[in-house]
């Protein structure tokens, strides 16, 4: 993991996920009938369930529209807009209806299409397997490729959260 600094859970109250190449591997499979699937983590589960715990807004913002999104999204009781053309805007949306500001917002984005987001946000953040142009403008490139585990090393890994004397004390 590479950073530039390192932050306090506290610095942020939103935390900003793109879908495809971060909660996912960023492949997507297809069957003969058009049904499309994703692959995703777990583990990514009990982090998401950290964050409720530490009281953390959270939200998926996701070019995609696909019901496996929306899916996903609803199983790990996490905010989601889909089918976001702009995610700067969408970002300050959200950041205004949460009465913050996009200095306390942590994204963690992958690809071209986050780049501004990114940029705008307090804190940025990418998997291992992110553009190169991504990995450039992030304070923190993870060891975890999208899809296995983001959200858990950057919350055990980043921040040092312990999940069993969050979740389990």
């Amino acid at each position: 993991m590479s950073s530039s600094t390192t932050p306090i859970i506290s610095d942020f109250d939103l935390f900003v996920f793109d879908f495809d190449g971060v909660l996912t591997n960023n492949k997507v499979y297809v069957n003969q009938d058009g049904k499309e699937s994703v692959e995703c983590s777990r583990s990514d589960g009990l982090a998401f369930d950290v964050l409720r715990k530490l009281n953390k807004s959270s939200y998926i913002i996701s070019t995609e529209k696909n019901p496996v999104v929306e899916v996903r999204a609803k199983k790990l009781k996490v905010d989601l807009l889909q089918g976001i053309d702009n995610k700067l805007e969408a970002l300050k949306e959200v950041t205004e209806k949460h009465q913050s500001e996009l200095s306390r917002v942590l994204y963690v984005g992958n690809d071209l299409n986050d780049y501004y987001a990114m940029k705008s946000s307090g804190f940025s953040v990418c998997p291992f397997d992110s553009h190169i142009t991504i990995q450039n403008l992030s304070d923190v490139v993870l060891n975890t490729s999208g899809g296995n585990g983001v959200v858990r090393e950057l919350l055990e890994g980043v921040f040092e959260l312990n999940f069993i004397e969050i979740l389990y004390n």
